[in-house]
């Protein structure tokens, strides 16, 4: 286990009491639950688009890698709702809670629009960065163009949902996702296959189900909120003003250039996978959709986390909200990695289920026993980096980003590649980027640095 642990006292007793832990389990598992039943589709749809060979797999793996690469500024913006809501909920001014969220729909979905365009003309050019080889490339780019014109949809699923989470209602989402992988799993099997009368379309039609399940869950969602039916609620005219817009900024853009150098940092080091051929960067793909069965369970304490810390500092509990932390941070690293011992102990199998190709499989099962060695330090890094999020500290994730991903992943990959080592150690330097991450973000926590970091934006949540 890592180095960085959570203090064992004076910031944290060791044993939470019931009804603490209750409350955290309460906003975490509808969100495991809901990324998890995500993941499982997304196993579904890579065992669906295997069939047709390792390019069309390494096709969808690019075109999803891409296009979250290029939704960055939407992530920020959900981190600035995350954020503005939970602190304005903690402080009971639900009014202001119900302005940022029209704010944010407002801002994010001008984004997104904004975004469309030049994803799908520039598509190839954006895809060709990996230098994969024609038919790859082409797949990944068509995948990308149609996703492109589901952005305003993925937006105000992104910003919808962060809203809820950040009130305290999880289930909503949760509900809201069952339904949209459902679409999606029915979606993905009728168009790449061209079933029940609908058009045969190979990996183009998996990246049309995933835009039309988008665009359900968004109408429903919208419908639900000017219906009045959801916990927080759409605020009034006026809800866009130049001062909460820039408070959205203050907060989020840091979270928008973290997205941007995560995504930089990702598609480096896929280009580095990608210089060893087809099948490691294939495995890549399906070791990574594997290990999402616990890498949800750590997305879920992050925004467990976000909200109690977020809600705590609003109610005028700094304290507390650091105690929320550490308990999430422990509850995370213990659930993910139980589950991940599971899934190592079955990743040969798991992995010939996925994929009938000896040397894809054989790569995806070493990729599974490295990154399920480094489940500790990730559940570190997704539950801290979370809760500073929530407390409006969104600089230092940042940095941390940088450090780890671009100065010791990429760099530890790009060196091992400059010495003719195997692709294996390429995937080992996923383990150098989370133990530095989660010093950096367990040694910022523990300062209290991020306390007051929504005071200095001007965010006043007096009712």
């Amino acid at each position: 286990m890592s180095t960085a642990q959570p203090p064992q006292e004076g910031e944290a007793s060791t044993t939470a009491p019931p009804e603490i832990q209750l409350k955290i389990w309460e906003l975490a598992w509808p969100s495991i639950l809901g990324n998890l039943l995500f993941s499982i589709i997304g196993i579904i749809s890579i065992k669906i688009v295997g069939s047709l060979g390792s390019e069309a797999v390494a096709a969808v793996t690019t075109g999803h890698r891409l296009f979250f690469a290029i939704q960055a500024i939407l992530m920020a913006i959900s981190a600035g709702t995350t954020a503005m809501v939970a602190r304005a909920w903690g402080a009971k001014n639900y009014a202001e809670a119900a302005r940022v969220t029209s704010a944010s729909l407002w801002v994010g979905n001008g984004v997104a629009l904004t975004l469309t365009v030049p994803c799908i003309v520039f598509a190839y050019d954006i895809a060709s960065v990996f230098g994969l080889n024609e038919t790859t490339t082409r797949l990944a780019a068509e995948f990308i163009q149609i996703l492109a014109i589901f952005n305003v949809s993925f937006a105000i699923n992104m910003i919808l949902g962060a809203a809820l989470r950040a009130s305290g209602d999880a289930k909503t989402p949760l509900w809201i996702g069952v339904l949209m992988n459902i679409v999606n799993v029915f979606l993905v099997y009728a168009l790449v296959f061209g079933h029940f009368g609908l058009p045969k379309m190979g990996t183009s039609g998996a990246a049309l189900a995933s835009g039309l399940s988008f665009t359900v869950a968004a109408v429903v969602l919208l419908l639900a909120l000017y219906g009045k039916q959801l916990r927080i609620q759409a605020g009034g005219v006026g809800s866009i003003t130049l001062a909460r817009v820039k408070q959205l900024y203050q907060i989020g853009y840091p979270a928008a250039v973290e997205q941007f150098i995560f995504q930089l940092g990702f598609i480096g080091f896929l280009w580095l996978v990608a210089y060893y051929g087809t099948a490691p960067y294939a495995a890549y793909g399906i070791g990574v959709q594997i290990l999402s069965l616990s890498f949800v369970v750590g997305f879920g304490f992050s925004i467990a986390g976000a909200t109690l810390v977020g809600q705590y500092l609003g109610a005028q509990q700094p304290e507390a909200a650091a105690k929320q932390g550490w308990r999430a941070t422990r509850l995370a690293i213990i659930s993910m990695m139980s589950l991940s011992m599971v899934i190592m102990f079955f990743a040969r199998e798991i992995s010939s289920y996925l994929i009938d190709d000896a040397e894809v499989i054989h790569y995806t099962v070493i990729f599974i026993y490295i990154l399920g060695f480094a489940q500790p330090l990730m559940g570190i890094e997704f539950t801290l980096s979370g809760c500073l999020r929530g407390a409006g500290d969104t600089r230092y994730p940042l940095l941390a980003t940088m450090v780890g991903l671009i100065g010791v992943r990429v760099g530890l990959a790009a060196l091992f590649t400059y010495l003719g080592l195997s692709v294996t150690w390429i995937f080992a330097a996923l383990l150098g980027d989370y133990l530095i991450k989660a010093l950096m973000l367990s040694h910022r926590f523990r300062s209290g640095r991020w306390k007051n970091k929504m005071k200095r934006y001007g965010f006043d949540t007096t009712p």
